[in-house]
């Protein structure tokens, strides 16, 4: 499947190509979400290729698309009525071409080999977006911290730690959180890494205030995500003020995806969670958006509890057997899936355009399949893929991890003004990069190539490694 039509003097590298795609597929089987991930980016470089035959003659993309290593370990540890519990633990060190490997670590049961490939190789292009020098990595755990204490999830982490301790650290590899990992667990973390490697240092981003975090960065992908979607619509004389938002979820990505559009005059309407989706015509206001906080991160409740307290939103159940997501068949002007992978399939890109969506921005990471990001594309939207729209985060970290180098600590407004520059930047330099290859608009193209060149540049410099 490709976005474009493949020009005739391109089918060499088309051939390539396919060729190189054929081979992902073998060496790595029953892993559809990293084939995407792959594909997805391949798609963009038959405009590259072109160009560039030094790095076919290198094997670029073979190297590429082959982790530099691959960590596997037994994670056994005491639940609270003091059996034993066994969970698989992973690393993934993507790419190290551009700075040491960053990325998140994910604790949840849907945890695997591929989808960690998937999103480590995301990772790799995104942190190149940046501008900062970072690689990119990803880990995690089967491990699902939802219904358990506080002491469970400690006794988890430590066990976690004392593998991965050895694998990582400051100018190697700075692992950060993400999906089922936030302030608690980087906590725990962070405590055992100090204890086992005997030294306080910046290995991890995403740390408490008091002891080297960053002001910002709890908040940077779903602040960034809106700032990113405003270089969008500038682009089309266009602002948020008054625009109709959908935000999917009701994690970290979405809260301050849905407090930044507030700043910015937009109306978001809707949050989501696993059980379902809360429709609110009167749209999420500040109080109401505290309320969300409080119920996911303090209460840890469900989603459909909102229904309850404010009488006028209408709570929709998640049917997985339907072929669509009722979030994404609501009228609104712009779309903010920030959820998970694939939330977002042909059906619900269809009903997207259908209710008069003109801009989708991704928060979450690969949140649209290849035949949805088709569609949007084919619709000619303002559509910013994950590697670039959802960049603040790890941006962030990046900023955190100077701060702890230099030993400072930076005011919120200076993070957020340099977050917000970077954001800047990022779109710029998909937007012209997007021209300069013939395929104006296409950020997907966009993102994929700036990001890819810098990462293969630096390969090149460096040899066979």
């Amino acid at each position: 499947m490709s976005f474009t039509m493949t020009p005739p003097e391109l089918k060499t590298s088309s051939d390539y190509i396919e060729q190189v795609m054929t081979s992902v597929k073998a060496k790595n089987p029953a892993e559809p979400e990293f084939h995407q991930a792959v594909e997805e980016v391949f798609e963009s470089l038959r405009l590259v290729l072109q160009r560039h035959p030094e790095y076919r003659e290198a094997k670029i993309l073979e190297r590429i698309v082959e982790p530099e290593r691959v960590l596997m370990f037994r994670v056994p540890w005491f639940d609270d009525q003091g059996k034993v519990q066994i969970n698989r633990g992973f690393r993934i060190e993507m790419n190290s071409a551009i700075g040491p490997y960053k990325g998140g670590l994910r604790f949840h049961p849907s945890v695997n080999l591929g989808i960690l490939k998937f999103l480590a190789f995301e990772q790799v292009f995104k942190n190149s977006l940046t501008t900062l020098p970072m690689g990119g990595g990803k880990g995690g755990s089967d491990f699902d911290p939802k219904g358990k204490s506080d002491s469970e999830v400690m006794r988890f982490c430590q066990s976690f730690m004392i593998e991965l301790a050895r694998h990582i650290g400051p100018d190697t590899d700075v692992p950060a959180g993400d999906i089922g990992v936030g302030g608690r667990e980087i906590g725990f973390l962070f405590g055992q890494y100090k204890r086992l490697r005997n030294e306080f240092s910046g290995v991890l981003t995403g740390k408490g205030l008091n002891w080297g975090g960053s002001l910002i960065r709890p908040e940077a992908t779903g602040y960034g995500c809106v700032y990113f979607a405003a270089e969008m619509l500038k682009t089309r004389q266009e602002s948020l003020e008054g625009k109709l938002c959908l935000v999917s979820g009701s994690g970290n990505v979405s809260q301050y995806t849905v407090e930044k559009l507030l700043d910015w005059g937009a109306k978001p309407i809707t949050v989501s969670d696993s059980n379902g989706v809360i429709f609110d015509p009167d749209g999420i206001d500040h109080e109401k958006l505290a309320y969300v906080i409080e119920l996911k991160n303090v209460r840890r409740g469900r989603i459909r509890e909102y229904a309850d307290k404010y009488k006028k939103a209408i709570f929709m159940p998640t049917d997985i057997k339907s072929d669509y997501n009722p979030l994404w068949n609501i009228q609104a002007d712009c779309a903010f899936p920030s959820a998970t992978q694939n939330e977002i399939n042909a059906k619900d890109a269809s009903n997207l355009i259908k209710n008069g969506v003109k801009l989708v921005a991704e928060g979450a990471n690969m949140p649209s399949t290849l035949e949805a990001t088709r569609l949007f594309l084919e619709a000619g939207m303002l559509y910013g893929p994950a590697k670039a729209a959802n960049a603040g985060g790890v941006a962030t970290s990046g900023l955190e991890m100077a701060q702890n180098s230099a030993r400072l600590s930076w005011t919120r407004e200076e993070v957020d003004d340099r977050l917000h520059k970077i954001m800047i930047a990022i779109h710029k330099a998909c937007f012209e990069t997007a021209q300069e290859y013939g395929t104006p608009g296409n950020l997907v193209n966009g993102a994929n190539i700036a990001g890819f060149l810098k990462v293969a540049n630096s390969m090149l410099d460096q040899g066979l490694v």
